[in-house]
């Protein structure tokens, strides 16, 4: 099955059957679609009678989900395996990889160092067999009478055999060195029903909330006299934003709040807070300074390693230490290394940081995109069977808070260029701004399966085993709750009043 998309741009629109030629562009377009020949895209344009004022362009592009292998049917369940796994499942990670806008061709060493890992494992495990089995000749020698060239012989068979096994085991350092960077720098696999797409133009919306008329309606506005302004303009005139005075403290992309605009921050944080501790989640208070594992464990790094917050004269057990992007960092790493009883739900309020590397020039203006945030997250850890339920468990809450606020919404799929790179599958909560005219996202809801847990590796007791000793990878997921900088955005755009001031 090949996945397609269309776009159709007319300059006219048609006013009668179609032209000789349109036909004839259909059969090419048919021509292609039934060929065994793969294709990535192709465009035309078909000139009419009356010249290129009534052309039709056409864009066909094959999408990149025909030539992903599903993980329904197969026999290989994690999403992120060892090197030997990883190469008897080449083809399978390779179509991911591409799905996803990757380079399929970096795990082409992969398979290769599997095997000379194999073989220097061979060799030093060989050579320390000689080393014992030779040290124990010594003994037999010189109890044997021999003489001290016997023993010299025998002792300098057993130097050589040391040093074999030094090499081979420096040189499988070096080689494990270089799985493991392919292996870290390799995405979640994705879930069948995550859409192929290249960018975010490609996310399919999944469902809308809210009458984004309404509100101002009920707020006094006019339909000839709304013209909602952006946040930063409302909060200005309340006297309570203070841009010029964080770029004092802090630089560019900093915020600075006072009186009712810090209590508005303050009272959505508890609010989400609230609503979380009466959805069932553990309440934790968390360090925002964390060592390169947790960050490694959740993905990260090595990879963002840029866009963090590094403590240069300070360290973490002993590890460089950052300054924590996200909530889901500590949280999921509370239980790194251990077995769960059971699942988990943990939810924290904490301060976010990032540098933003990649956001040059972009969201400049207000409190869109700052290097410092507060967050509200959300984190859970389940056995494998329950993750997909969870996941849109996880997502309805989320909705929930918007829909208290009563703030239009909607929930939107990510498509396989647009999921995150420890996501198996991702849905984003997009607020409605009027003063900006769009939709941006407040929500961000993953579900990466066990791609963390084999990270950080953190197990669970699988609920099938009646005997409950048997152990599997637990899958994690992790979402906004929201993102309180940008609610207090949704809030003072969507509730700003003809007057000024918010209700």
């Amino acid at each position: 099955t090949k996945f397609l998309s269309f776009r159709i741009e007319k300059t006219k629109p048609p006013t009668s059957a179609p032209p000789p030629h349109m036909h004839s562009l259909a059969v090419v377009m048919m021509t292609m679609l039934l060929s065994s020949k793969p294709f990535a895209s192709a465009f035309f344009i078909a000139v009419g009678p009356s010249g290129p004022a009534s052309r039709t362009a056409l864009r066909l592009s094959t999408a990149s989900a025909a030539a992903r292998i599903p993980l329904a049917g197969s026999d290989f369940e994690s999403t992120c395996g060892s090197a030997a796994q990883i190469s008897a499942n080449l083809g399978l990670y390779k179509s991911h990889v591409s799905d996803r806008r990757g380079d399929p061709s970096s795990l082409d060493p992969l398979e290769g160092l599997s095997k000379e890992r194999t073989r220097l494992i061979k060799e030093r495990d060989a050579a320390l067999q000689r080393v014992n089995a030779l040290s124990k000749e010594i003994g037999k020698v010189m109890k044997g009478g021999g003489s001290e060239e016997d023993v010299a012989a025998v002792k300098a068979s057993v130097e050589e055999a040391k040093a074999t096994a030094s090499a081979a085991s420096d040189s499988l350092d070096v080689v494990q060195s270089q799985v493991d960077g392919i292996i870290q720098s390799l995405p979640n696999l994705l879930s069948d029903d995550v859409p192929p797409g290249a960018d975010d133009s490609s996310n399919v919306v999944i469902s809308t909330h809210g009458d984004t008329s309404a509100l101002p309606t009920s707020l006094g506005w006019s339909s000839e006299n709304y013209t909602p302004r952006w946040h930063d303009t409302v909060l200005s005139e309340m006297g309570c934003y203070h841009p010029e005075r964080s770029v004092s403290l802090s630089g560019a992309r900093f915020s600075l709040l006072t009186g009712p605009g810090a209590r508005l921050e303050r009272a959505l944080t508890h609010y989400f807070l609230d609503q979380a501790l009466e959805a069932g989640y553990t309440e934790v208070s968390c360090p925002v300074v964390v060592s390169r594992g947790p960050l490694t464990g959740t993905g990260q790094l090595p990879k963002f390693e840029d866009d963090l917050f590094r403590l240069h004269d300070f360290q973490a057990r002993g590890e460089d230490a950052f300054l924590i992007p996200t909530g889901e960092v500590p949280l999921t790493n509370m239980h790194a290394g251990e077995v769960l009883s059971g699942p988990v739900r943990y939810v924290a309020a904490t301060e976010c940081f990032r540098k933003e590397a990649g956001s040059y020039g972009r969201d400049t203006r207000g409190l869109i995109r700052c290097h410092q945030f507060r967050k509200v997250e959300v984190v859970e850890a389940c056995p494998p069977a329950e993750s997909g339920r969870r996941h849109e468990a996880m997502c309805d809450f989320a909705q929930g808070l918007l829909e208290g606020l009563g703030l239009p919404h909607r929930k939107v799929l990510l498509c396989s260029g647009d999921v995150g790179f420890g996501a198996s599958k991702c849905y984003d909560l997009e607020v409605w701004l009027p003063g900006m005219d769009e939709y941006r996202e407040i929500s961000s809801v993953s579900n990466t399966r066990d791609f963390q847990a084999r990270r950080c590796n953190l197990k669970i007791v699988d609920p099938d085993d009646p005997k409950g000793k048997k152990k599997v990878f637990a899958h994690t997921l992790n979402g906004s709750a929201l993102a309180v900088g940008r609610a207090v955005v949704a809030v003072v755009e969507n509730y700003q009043m003809p007057g000024g001031g918010i209700r």
